[in-house]
């Protein structure tokens, strides 16, 4: 096929500046929806996109999530449909799973007033036969992940003879999860007379390629990201050396005036690791990773939608196409290694005209990177503090303040005068305002002052990775060889140690206690408890270890990978998402 690309389609072309979905030439049918759901005035890529694809044109679109790519398919997808052929008529493909059935409800809301009309998502991790069954009662619109789709055809329980439309949604991703050869083989499945609209944040030269192979002659928009998504996003960054960045997080979310935040990190053991540290401080945060089994990440994701969960920690690739409303805060705790991640990633927040805010921790040594975001966003990131322990404090107390007048009209408060009138009877000494304020303080959870070791106190490392200029990671990591206080001492009194094997990789209590009485040259009685969790574990070695030991044991193999063993600078583990997967376990010898 062709693959000459034109600027935008005549039709779209005579589209005014000012248009609104009346002036685009959607049935009434369509119309009459879109007008239910509120919506007046189409995004840029709707404008263009629709007017092509009802023209019967292809389209090689190039629009980032939260531009309004779904409508901007899913209305001329829907004016293709004969309502009266119980048959598959149009496929969608998504890279996930989420990003299938949010796609596929939105295709459902557009078809309000279209009676007969069956979308379906398909997708693994989900059992196969009532998939079957919903396809054999004559789904026309199907909606699902390349690999599931492709299942579907070779069983033949999804036959493509009747496909007129086909969707490719998030193309650059789904080639870049390794789905190439599924995608080619769908599109080749269908009959050569239909119509493919693909969508894509970027435009590498493999989804080029894609093009070429399977487009007729496509038209190509292109919608501009800052334009519909960084704009409306507050941007800002924070110096902050790598092992503080749980407690400065924690803060940040402390004061965070959102409703619900997503924390990004690199790896699913970040994810694992730091929504065990937050949930261990008592936030109401859950994580997400691409080992997260479906059910559950659905589960989570609900929640965050209605309000149970308010923060969620996540990869990139376990938030694709997660588009939840109450999101008006994106913390970057690892900043990304392209810019292109980095504009993705808080378009999550400032949607649809809602102000958002994202955040970047950046190590002293990564202040560079920030450069190349600013060039890619054409938008200066503002440097902000890190909230101190008394601006949260403050802020807590304020929030507690606000609630005192909807609880003064509940009553049943005979209880505390009594308690307080008794106190103050039994120590005549005491000023009411005095004890009103060490109880308020109570109540936010201020203990006072806490007596920190050297290297270990968070303002103190922010303030000299501000003083460091970004030169170096001084605060961050210790060189070789030096042993700093907090080495041998962290909360709760005994070092942990976090080592990089887990449960995921056959990993047992007696293996690793072998592996570091045997290579460490300790003894059963040097090993305290063991706690093994997904891709990690921690274990207490109350007498700590000497930078030969540590170098020893970091090239020490167990269930097949190195230890990589270092100091555990964050919280122990909780309960709920942070319960180990074994143990507790005590060493022996």
């Amino acid at each position: 096929m062709s693959s000459a690309l034109s600027a935008v389609p005549s039709d779209a072309s005579q589209i005014p500046a000012d248009a609104t979905f009346a002036d685009l030439g959607l049935p009434p049918a369509l119309e009459a929806a879109i007008s239910d759901l509120g919506f007046t005035i189409p995004s840029a890529i709707q404008s263009q996109a629709v007017p092509a694809l009802l023209s019967g044109r292809d389209i090689v679109g190039v629009a980032q999530t939260g531009t309004g790519k779904t409508a901007a398919f899913g209305l001329p997808l829907l004016a293709a449909i004969d309502y009266d052929l119980p048959a598959v008529q149009a496929v969608v493909l998504t890279p996930t799973r989420e990003l299938a059935m949010q796609v596929a409800d939105a295709i459902q809301s557009f078809a309000t007033h279209l009676p007969g009309l069956n979308v379906l998502a398909v997708y693994g991790g989900s059992p196969f036969l009532p998939q079957q069954r919903a396809l054999s009662r004559g789904a026309q619109v199907v909606v699902g992940t390349p690999g599931r789709v492709l299942d579907h055809l070779d069983r033949r329980t999804l036959k493509m003879d009747n496909v007129r439309f086909l969707v490719l949604d998030e193309a650059d991703e789904m080639l870049r999860m390794g789905f190439a050869e599924d995608v080619d083989k769908v599109l080749s499945a269908a009959p050569r007379e239909r119509q493919v609209a693909l969508f894509s944040a970027t435009m590498p030269p493999q989804i080029r390629r894609v093009a070429e192979q399977h487009l007729n002659r496509p038209v190509e928009i292109t919608v501009s990201r800052q334009a519909s998504t960084v704009t409306s996003v507050r941007q800002t960054y924070a110096v902050v050396p790598h092992r503080h960045k749980t407690g400065a997080l924690a803060r940040v979310l402390a004061v965070s005036p959102a409703d619900a935040a997503i924390v990004f990190v690199r790896t699913r053991g970040a994810a694992e690791e730091v929504g065990s540290a937050l949930i261990e401080r008592g936030i109401s945060a859950a994580y997400i990773s691409g080992d997260v089994a479906q059910t559950e990440r659905e589960k989570i994701v609900d929640r965050l939608r209605t309000g149970a969960l308010d923060v969620l920690v996540a990869t990139d690739v376990a938030a694709r196409g997660l588009d939840v409303d109450r999101i008006g805060l994106v913390v970057n705790f690892d900043v990304p290694r392209e810019p292109e991640t980095y504009v993705h990633r808080i378009g999550r927040t400032g949607r649809a005209g809602r102000e958002g805010e994202a955040l970047s921790f950046v190590t002293p040594s990564e202040q560079s990177r920030l450069r190349q975001i600013e060039r890619t966003t054409r938008q200066s990131l503002l440097q902000v503090d890190i909230p101190s322990p008394a601006e949260v404090s403050a802020h807590r107390v304020q929030t507690l303040l606000a609630r005192t007048g909807a609880r003064a009209e509940l009553d049943r408060l005979d209880l505390y005068r009594e308690a307080i009138a008794v106190h103050l009877a039994q120590n005549p000494d005491v000023d009411p305002f005095e004890l009103l304020a060490v109880v308020t303080a109570l109540a936010v959870g201020d203990e006072g002052p806490v007596a920190v070791q050297h290297g270990d106190d968070l303002d103190d490392a922010l303030s000299r990775a501000h003083l460091t200029g970004g030169s170096n990671d001084r605060g961050d990591r210790p060189e070789r060889g030096e042993r700093r206080r907090s080495d041998t001492h962290v909360a709760g009194g005994s070092p942990r140690w976090r080592v990089a094997v887990g449960h995921r990789d056959g990993l047992q209590p007696g293996a690793l206690v072998g592996a570091l009485t045997g290579e460490g040259g300790l003894t059963g009685k040097d090993v305290g408890k063991i706690d093994i969790f997904g891709s990690f574990a921690l274990v207490d070695i109350p007498a700590g270890l000497s930078a030969d030991v540590i170098d020893r044991l970091a090239r020490t193999r167990v269930a097949g990978r190195p230890l990589r063993i270092r100091l555990d600078a964050g919280p122990r583990p909780g309960h709920g998402a942070s319960r180990p997967t074994h143990g507790p376990a005590r060493g022996r010898s």
